[in-house]
This record gives structure tokens, C-alpha cells and sequence, in this order.
């Protein structure tokens, strides 16, 4: 799968119209219509949402962490094209949580487009992908424990969306700050939750 690099506009933008066409989003409606711009915004999406208020609803931030970690493992063993069970590709969220979550997004989102840019590209290039990818799988293991606290999913899913947010930007500094908050943020929720 080629992995050409997005905005986050782009990323809420195709979100949004797939919430207005739709009574529900799948999780294979988001797959199908990000797919083309790599692996990158296939992990930021989820881990957006689990940090706006739909990721206080149970069970949720663990399902997301689930599609993190089935898209991240792929990325480690060097796969081009995306694979998903058909079980999860069903999986929905209405069309009202989906625009809600979109719009708290914006101006952050206009905020990260004007920010980023092609710093430190070596960073960004093989093998870190696969190495983020690795650590974003830890992340995903520890957040179901983490939904015992409420919103305390947000963490690890914060320190994910930053590392996917430098793979979808081609920002080597955003991954820098990704790996340091990820470390962070494995510290944490481990010392929280365990």
C-alpha cells in the first residue's frame, strides 16, 4: 500500500462525508475511503476517536485498539496491502457521533496542517515505520486495562495518534515526539493499570 502522505483535513474531511451519506459508518466504509493514502491515517482515524467523547463509551477504545493493532502488525511484517476480518469491517458508529467527533477535530486538525511539514524525513522513512508500528502494538495491548478508568484510553490512544499523525504527515519531528510521548505514555498507563 502506497503511503503518499495526507492532510488532516483530508482525513475529517472524507470522515465527514461518509457520515453525511451514511446512517452509520462502518469501520470498512473508513477502511475503503482512506485506503488509498497508506497506513497512516488508517491508525490516526480510531485513535481520533477514542480521544473525543465517543471514546468514553464503553468498550469502544478497545475495539479501536484492536483495528490499531491489526493494521500497525501489518506494517511490521512489510505487507503493501490492507487486510481486516469481515467482522470488523461491519462494526458501526451512528452518523451524529461520527460528525459530533469531526467537528471538535477541526480546528485542531487546521492547527496540525499549517504545523507540519517535511522535518527530519529520515524519520519517517524504512524502518521506522515498522518500529512505530511495533510500539503502537504495545500501546493497543494496554488499552483495555486502561477502560477501567474513565477516558484513561485516551493516553496510549493520544501517544498512537501522534506517532500516525507523523506517518500520515511525513513529519520526522512528529515522530520524535510520538516515540517520546509514546514512552511516556507506555510508563503511564502501565503504572496505572498493572
Amino acid at each position: 500500500m502506497a503511503d503518499t502522505g495526507s492532510s488532516v483535513e483530508d482525513i475529517l474531511d472524507t470522515l465527514q462525508d461518509l457520515a453525511e451519506s451514511e446512517d452509520e459508518v462502518t469501520v470498512g466504509d473508513v477502511v475503503k475511503a482512506l485506503g488509498g493514502r497508506g497506513f497512516g491515517p488508517l491508525i490516526l482515524a480510531p485513535a481520533l476517536i477514542v480521544i473525543t467523547p465517543i471514546g468514553g463509551i464503553p468498550a469502544i477504545p478497545s475495539l479501536m485498539a484492536l483495528i490499531i493493532a491489526l493494521f500497525s502488525m501489518q506494517i511490521v511484517l512489510g505487507r503493501d496491502h490492507l487486510w481486516l476480518p469481515s467482522m470488523l469491517k461491519a462494526r458501526a458508529v451512528a452518523h451524529d457521533k461520527v460528525t459530533k467527533s469531526v467537528s471538535k477535530l477541526r480546528g485542531l486538525a487546521t492547527w496540525l496542517d499549517d504545523h507540519m511539514g517535511n522535518r527530519l524525513t529520515v524519520l519517517t522513512k524504512k524502518p521506522m515505520p515498522a518500529l512505530a508500528a511495533s510500539i503502537i502494538l504495545v500501546l493497543c495491548i494496554l488499552v483495555p486495562p486502561a477502560e477501567v478508568i474513565p477516558f484513561a484510553a485516551a493516553l496510549p490512544m493520544g501517544a498512537i495518534a501522534i506517532t500516525a499523525l507523523a506517518l500520515t504527515v511525513k513529519d520526522g519531528l512528529v515522530m520524535l515526539i510520538g516515540l517520546i510521548g509514546s514512552a511516556a505514555a507506555l510508563w503511564l498507563t502501565w503504572s496505572w493499570t498493572m
